[in-house]
């Protein structure tokens, strides 16, 4: 398929990214630049200083709710890139309305409880809708551990193992890879569900 075919088809999807953080912004970026037409993305935080170190935030969006920063952004790079936005906090009683209509669903979230939650809300509601995850993408160096794995429609991406903490952090270049890596398996689902 040529760029143009591959943005031709990809600007007909919908892809749900839930949480806006290292992860979610990295990913939400890289796939607008490729043609995603339509992007729901979900995150109850505002961005900090403390972000900036691996988030797709800028120093004057500082104090913005995350999702309006990431729309912001993605305007100034795709405008034709439409992204609607939910400032609140994921649960079980919301996650189906806000992302039933996404044809992919992305996992982008820090807490181990919260990606819980919505794997196994995923696959209570929506047992057929791929779903991303990011996990194990702490600390620096060993980018050979990075893989992903398929379990049925849920896709694992990351090392599976490196959780994050005050001696393993989160930093800009593992982060990035997980979340390019979420994005090449989701244009990867959707070229491939468009081919039959």
């Amino acid at each position: 398929m040529t760029n143009d075919q591959i943005k031709k088809l990809l600007s007909t999807k919908t892809v749900g990214i839930a949480g806006c953080g290292g992860l979610g912004s990295n990913c939400a970026v890289a796939l607008a630049r490729v043609g995603i037409g339509k992007l729901v993305i979900s995150d109850f935080d505002s961005v900090s200083e403390s972000n900036l170190n691996r988030q797709y935030f800028f120093r004057d969006q500082i104090g913005q709710k995350k999702t309006v920063a990431l729309q912001e952004t993605i305007q100034r790079i795709r405008p034709e890139t439409r992204v609607v936005l939910h400032a609140v906090k994921l649960d079980p009683s919301n996650i189906p309305a806000i992302f039933g209509s996404c044809d992919v669903l992305v996992e982008a979230f820090d807490l181990a409880d919260q990606k819980e939650m919505l794997i196994e809300t995923m696959l209570k509601v929506f047992p057929d809708k791929p779903l991303v995850v990011g996990l194990g993408m702490a600390g620096w160096g060993k980018s050979d551990l990075i893989h992903y794995r398929k379990s049925d429609n849920l896709y694992i991406c990351g090392d599976e193992v490196s959780e994050i903490s005050d001696e393993l952090p989160p930093l800009a270049p593992r982060v990035g890879m997980v979340a390019n890596m979420q994005a090449n398996v989701v244009v990867e689902i959707l070229l491939t569900m468009a081919r039959g």
